[in-house]
C-alpha cells in the first residue's frame, strides 16, 4: 500500500539521520525523504513548497527552535495548519512535561522516543507509517 507525499524529517545529529534512513531503506518506504537540520530551515520549506507532505516526523532537541517551538510555529500558520499535515515527534528525549506540551497546546498526533536499538526503531517507524498510509485525515488524497 503506497500513500503519495514527502516525509519531511527535522534531525540535526548525523548518526540519527543515517540510522533512520537505514531503517526507511529496509522498510522500502518509497516516498521522497526531505531533511532538515533545523526547524527554520524545515518552516521555511513548508512554507514555500507545492509538494504534498506525507508526515512530519521531529526531533524535539534541535538547533535554534526546538521541535515543540517548531510545531507551535507551525500551528499558528494558518495556511499549514489548513494542510492538516501529520505531525510526529520523534526523539531521544520524550519527558512528561515535552509529551504533555504536545498534546494538550498543540496539533500533535504522535510522540514517540527513539528505541534503544535498531530493530525497536524499525519496529516503530513500520507502525507510524503503516499508520498514516491507513488513516484518512483531511489531507489524505
Amino acid at each position: 500500500m503506497s500513500k503519495s507525499g514527502v516525509i519531511v524529517i527535522v534531525e540535526e545529529d548525523v548518526d540519527d539521520r543515517k540510522f533512520l534512513s537505514d531503517i526507511i531503506e529496509e522498510l522500502e518506504i518509497q516516498n521522497e525523504l526531505k531533511w532538515f537540520e533545523t526547524s527554520e530551515d524545515a518552516m521555511e520549506y513548508l512554507s514555500t513548497t507545492f509538494q504534498s507532505i506525507f508526515v512530519i516526523l521531529s526531533d524535539v532537541k534541535l538547533p535554534g527552535k526546538s521541535g515543540l517551538e517548531f510545531k507551535k510555529t507551525l500551528d499558528e500558520n494558518p495556511e499549514l495548519r489548513r494542510k492538516s499535515i501529520p505531525f510526529i515527534f520523534y526523539s531521544t528525549v520524550a519527558s512528561q512535561e515535552d509529551v504533555n506540551d504536545a498534546f494538550l497546546n498543540m496539533t500533535t498526533q504522535g510522540f514517540f522516543k527513539k528505541g534503544p536499538d535498531y530493530e525497536s526503531s524499525k519496529t516503530t517507524m513500520k507502525a507510524i507509517f503503516d499508520y498514516w498510509r491507513l488513516c484518512r485525515h483531511p489531507n489524505t488524497q
